[in-house]
């Protein structure tokens, strides 16, 4: 079959103004929880999309670490491509592709580098050969082969032998302000049910729904 015929049908349910929360990071967290009891494999997966200083977009998976009022978390290498992309341009874009629940989030907002304390808590939590690899890769830099990379490893890791890994200080998080938010969910006949949180006057979330 040729590509322009693959489709299925989304029948899984639609949604209402009546199944939403008043505010959308009750509603995420909803969400969220019910990919966690489905047993979707990543359920905090999430496409990062960012803009270059000169107007080219780019998107890469990066993992969600935390969520609440203030924002969606991700941690990465403070001299990447999306770091420096961001440094330029704070407006960013999210993605949950949470195809098998036939649903979707996105997350209209601004990139802001956290505090050090809350990169460190972190950083310290993570397993030891994830602190050792953020030391060992220079992110988004050219490599001449995958044997260089397996070689800084080893030397990092020869360099704190059994101590304490500390923060480096090329490493850190991000946290995403929204200022707009959208659910999807798909529906028959691509008739799909999308509403798009966004702040009245009153910087109130208002829910609105957008047609497909």
């Amino acid at each position: 079959m040729e590509i322009d015929q693959w489709r299925r049908e989304y029948l899984r349910g639609g949604l209402s103004r009546e199944d939403l929360h008043a505010d959308p990071i009750a509603q995420f967290g909803q969400w969220l929880e019910e990919a966690l009891a489905a047993g979707l494999s990543d359920p905090s997966a999430m496409s990062l999309a960012t803009v270059d200083a000169g107007g080219q977009p780019s998107q890469r998976i990066v993992l969600l670490k935390g969520v609440d009022q203030r924002g969606f978390v991700f941690y990465t290498n403070l001299g990447s491509h999306k770091a420096r992309d961001i440094a330029g341009n704070g407006q960013v874009s999210l993605l949950f592709p949470w195809h098998s629940l036939e649903r979707q989030v996105i997350v209209y907002g601004r990139a802001e580098r956290q505090g050090r304390d809350e990169d460190a808590a972190y950083f310290h939590s993570r397993p030891r050969e994830s602190q050792l690899a953020a030391w060992a890769s220079h992110q988004s830099e050219t490599l001449d082969s995958r044997a260089q990379l397996d070689e800084q490893f080893d030397a990092v890791k020869s360099r704190f032998g059994d101590g304490e890994i500390p923060l480096p200080d090329f490493w850190g998080g991000y946290r995403v302000a929204p200022l707009a938010v959208e659910f999807w969910q798909g529906g028959g006949r691509r008739l799909h049910d999308r509403f798009i949180y966004r702040r009245d006057a009153d910087a109130q979330w208002v829910a609105t729904r957008l047609s497909p």
